[in-house]
């Protein structure tokens, strides 16, 4: 009796774990029905207004090396054409000029250059879509007008848990130079799904 009793608990055992282990895949590889917006943070009138300061630092920044080149005089060139000893720098020289306006172009050049990569890497939104294993990610652009780019769920990975970043939550994309920030002021619609999807580590 006890080994007909043990036969029949193994018999059950066996009959049970296959239903929980296809219940427990089932579950976890539940497809999302619809597309959900899992992140939103749209902010036109700050890159708009982030755009013109770097228009207006290009401007700035060109006009000066226009200046420093054109208007700079040799002081070792007398009117009549004559050269002459001068102490200190000359700095109306063509390497100060050429040195000045190279450095004044350099400078406007950087300061757009960090605005626009800045516009580009910023999220706006991030859509999952149905299915689960799509996401498209919306960034703000330049002057805020956006862009958007889809690739699949895999291909994202967190860097960092979005409970422990300041302010910041940077997205990694396979393929793409630098990280794309989510900022925390934004609003998280499904923190468990955006946690489980969007939100995971992945090896890239």
């Amino acid at each position: 009796m006890g080994l007909l009793r043990l036969l029949g608990d193994a018999r059950a055992c066996s009959l049970w774990r296959p239903r929980y282990v296809i219940l427990t895949r089932s579950f976890q590889a539940d497809p999302v029905p619809r597309d959900v917006l899992l992140f939103h943070h749209r902010r036109p009138r700050f890159f708009r207004l982030l755009g013109l300061f770097c228009v207006g630092q290009a401007v700035f920044w060109a006009y000066l090396a226009h200046f420093g080149f054109t208007s700079l005089r040799d002081i070792r060139q007398s009117p009549s054409g004559e050269k002459k000893e001068v102490k200190g720098r000359n700095m109306g020289s063509p390497l100060w000029r050429t040195t000045f306006a190279v450095s004044c172009l350099s400078v406007g050049c950087l300061i757009v250059a960090v605005g626009v990569l800045f516009s580009h890497r910023s999220v706006s939104a991030v859509t999952l879509h149905a299915g689960g294993d799509r996401v498209t990610i919306v960034t703000a652009g330049v002057f805020g007008l956006g862009s958007s780019f889809t690739l699949p769920l895999r291909n994202i990975s967190c860097m960092a848990h979005r409970l422990q970043v300041p302010a910041t939550i940077p997205l990694k994309v396979k393929g793409r130079p630098l990280y794309y920030l989510l900022d925390r002021q934004g609003q998280v619609s499904n923190a468990m799904l955006f946690d489980r999807t969007v939100g995971a580590y992945r090896s890239l």
